[in-house]
């Protein structure tokens, strides 16, 4: 009868309802579920990328695409996407020490580096518009349409669709190289040709595949709503903080490090973002 006692003793010990799973509370539990179910979506999103892109007999180079930067400045191959990334792994740095400061119960020092995590975001978000106003504005890229071709070397463009495709056209680097909108009809500028080839029969260059300003668009705006929703909870966060509403929890400020966790996840996302988008 004792040895039964015991044994029920042992089965609410090991059951108790009041234990939390792993060492974590509901609440971070419940995020992780979260974090997960969202690193299938990007994960879906990524995957078709690729399908499609190799699915494509050419692709535009991002060294071409992506070489523009703020002040008239040209050809800076991913030079200011670097920088978009730097501020974005610098704000996940500050929320570290955000959260650090929350362990400590330091109400000043969680409020001031949610506030510099919250400046690195609105930066991101600034630089993000700015490179989809250039795209859009000046280079023409458009869900349906994209000018980008893929160039193989210096000056050497290919262009068509895997049928017809042609080496030999020779561009100048900068804008000359894309097809651009004139008197309401899209237009090709002036391009170089090889030694003795009559610009005449020269071949138009023709649009790069069709799906690359869907895809950009789609997936570096849905990572870009993920910062904005974040920067949104981080401001409400950082009020209740402001406020006092955590002191009186003696809980280490647990709201920012959820609130952390998120943060960290869409950094990550955008490492791989970056990954297939700009560097491959």
């Amino acid at each position: 009868m004792a040895v039964d006692t015991l044994n029920d003793q042992k089965l609410i010990e090991d059951w108790d309802g009041g234990t939390s799973p792993f060492k974590s509370s509901y609440g971070k539990l419940m995020m992780w579920y979260f974090l997960l179910s969202d690193a299938f979506t990007f994960a879906g999103f990524l995957i078709a990328y690729g399908a499609l892109r190799m699915s494509s007999p050419n692709w535009p180079v991002p060294d071409f695409v992506f070489s523009a930067f703020p002040g008239g400045f040209h050809h800076k191959p991913l030079l200011f996407v670097t920088l978009m990334t730097f501020i974005l792994l610098a704000s996940s740095f500050t929320m570290v020490r955000a959260v650090q400061e929350g362990h400590q119960e330091n109400k000043k020092g969680v409020a001031f580096w949610m506030l510099l995590t919250v400046i690195g975001g609105l930066a991101f978000l600034g630089s993000q518009a700015w490179e989809w106003t250039t795209m859009i504005g000046k280079e023409h890229v458009s869900y349906h349409t994209n000018p980008f071709g893929s160039h193989v070397e210096y000056g050497t463009y290919l262009a068509g669709d895997g049928h017809d495709i042609k080496k030999g056209d020779t561009f100048v680097p900068g804008d000359s190289y894309l097809i651009h909108k004139h008197d309401g009809e899209w237009q090709k500028l002036p391009y170089e040709v090889t030694e003795g080839e009559d610009i005449g029969q020269v071949k138009e260059l023709q649009f790069g595949p069709r799906a690359f300003g869907a895809l950009f668009f789609f997936i570096t705006g849905f990572h870009g709503f993920h910062v904005f929703s974040g920067v949104v909870f981080l401001l409400i966060i950082l009020l209740n903080v402001i406020s006092g509403v955590y002191v009186e929890r003696k809980n280490g400020y647990e709201m920012v490090e959820k609130i952390g966790l998120y943060w960290h996840f869409v950094d990550l996302v955008w490492v791989f973002v970056f990954l297939v988008f700009y560097l491959i």
